[in-house]
């Protein structure tokens, strides 16, 4: 499959602004420029984009009620605190190809009428930090984030915001109540973000990948997005393979491919020939999968079926020397040491098990 979302990143230089318009960076923008906010929202909807952040809620769903609301100012968030184990897809676009993520975000604040965005970072990512404020400050100088965007009278204006390493962050309300300063805790839902969020207004928050395939339904248009992959959930999909297997690493795939195909024909097969024991497709969070499973699609419609969830899209792969029950307990620490403590069942019951 053609890369889109990870294309070009070999090269040393990916994130810088010169090497990102030599194949084609910005293009996609610019042709939103041209577009009424609806008709992108329209487009968006039509490709059938969902959140590749773990819910797969409809993308053009979220945004039609955001663009609904008639509340301003409207915050545009990307959600880059990625901090489940096993969970690195979104790295190599925050590191290698940031002008892609800035790019896709320009392109939704027109969509949304919003003006200012945050690009929430996992504490843990120092250095996507530095490029993605170096990539910042390269599309401000060359008219690509500031008053008036390309000359058409857009404005959005970006910055990054860090965050101190707490996993509950991950979850949207307690991301917005990071970036206002506040303790991150889930808030009560309804009123959702869309309507109430930062500041109390209209406010989308989606993820990383989620944004890095907007420049790409522009480009190609809703049809041949719609192509790519499962119909039913299309587009490219970024899967990180970890643990027992060749080649770790971030695989950009059509949706809808086996998990047998991203272990075996993209990850290099389990370590050492190894029997395959287990696989967790989607991070930690989401029910294991036996070796009868891994014909599988990995998408949001056939997982379900098969008693698991695609998440995140963290496959971590395990062999016949390891023992799941340690990696349940591992699991269950990690949970309990990352609870936020607003609700018994979390606060006290993880420790329990």
């Amino acid at each position: 499959m053609e890369k889109f979302l990870l294309k070009n990143i070999e090269n040393p230089a990916s994130a810088s602004l010169e090497v990102y318009l030599k194949v084609g960076g910005y293009e996609s923008l610019n042709k939103a420029l041209q577009m009424e906010p609806a008709d992108i929202i329209a487009e968006v909807k039509a490709a059938g984009l969902r959140g590749r952040g773990g819910a797969g809620f409809p993308t053009g769903m979220k945004w039609d009620f955001a663009s609904r609301d008639v509340k301003f100012p409207k915050y545009l968030i990307c959600n880059a605190d990625e901090g489940e184990p096993g969970t690195f897809k979104d790295r190599p676009i925050l590191e290698k190809n940031p002008h892609l993520l800035i790019e896709g975000m320009v392109i939704s604040a027109h969509a949304l009428k919003s003006e200012m965005g945050y690009i929430y970072l996992r504490g843990e990512y120092p250095y996507a930090k530095i490029v993605l404020e170096k990539a910042i400050e390269e599309a401000y100088a060359t008219g690509y984030l500031g008053d008036n965007i390309a000359g058409k009278g857009v404005g959005f204006h970006l910055s990054v915001h860090q965050g101190a390493g707490a996993y509950i962050c991950g979850e949207e309300t307690a991301l917005i109540d990071s970036i206002e300063g506040r303790r991150g805790q889930p808030r009560i839902k309804p009123p959702f973000p869309v309507n109430v969020g930062a500041w109390g207004m209209p406010t989308i928050v989606n993820n990383v990948e989620t944004l890095a395939n907007i420049p790409l339904i522009v480009s190609i248009g809703a049809e041949k997005y719609a192509a790519i992959g499962n119909p039913e959930c299309p587009g490219p999909k970024l899967f990180s393979v970890s643990c027992c297997v060749e080649r770790p690493g971030v695989y950009e795939l059509p949706m809808g491919t086996t998990l047998r195909e991203i272990i075996y024909d993209h990850a290099g097969g389990v370590r050492g020939g190894r029997e395959l024991k287990a696989v967790i497709p989607g991070g930690i969070s989401t029910p294991v999968l036996t070796p009868d499973g891994i014909d599988c699609p990995m998408d949001f419609v056939n997982l379900p079926k098969r008693g698991s969830m695609l998440g995140s899209g963290a496959v971590m792969v395990f062999d016949d020397t390891v023992c799941l029950v340690k990696v349940c307990w591992r699991a269950m620490r990690f949970f309990e040491h990352e609870s936020c403590g607003k609700c018994t069942p979390c606060r006290e019951g993880t420790g329990w098990m």
